[in-house]
């Protein structure tokens, strides 16, 4: 783990503080799951390009041809 020393106004903090605890979790918790929040955020587009410049149709194609052809159930049908 790594430290980071970070200043916020004093309301911020505050009100982080407030909502850890009605989350039952540390001001540390909360503020490292807002940045990995963040940094998914930010890193997402990139990655989703990435993947899909790796995609393959014709490997799409017959992964789908192995499911079967049936309809679907009642909950699941389109309207």
């Amino acid at each position: 783990m790594s430290t980071v020393s970070v200043e916020v106004p004093e309301s911020l903090h505050a009100a982080a503080g407030e909502l850890a605890r009605e989350s039952g979790v540390t001001v540390d918790q909360l503020v490292a799951s807002a940045l990995a929040e963040k940094v998914s955020a930010l890193a997402g587009p990139g990655w989703l390009a990435a993947r899909a410049a790796r995609g393959d149709r014709a490997r799409f194609e017959v992964a789908l041809g192995q499911v079967a052809d049936i309809e679907p159930d009642e909950q699941d049908r389109l309207e």
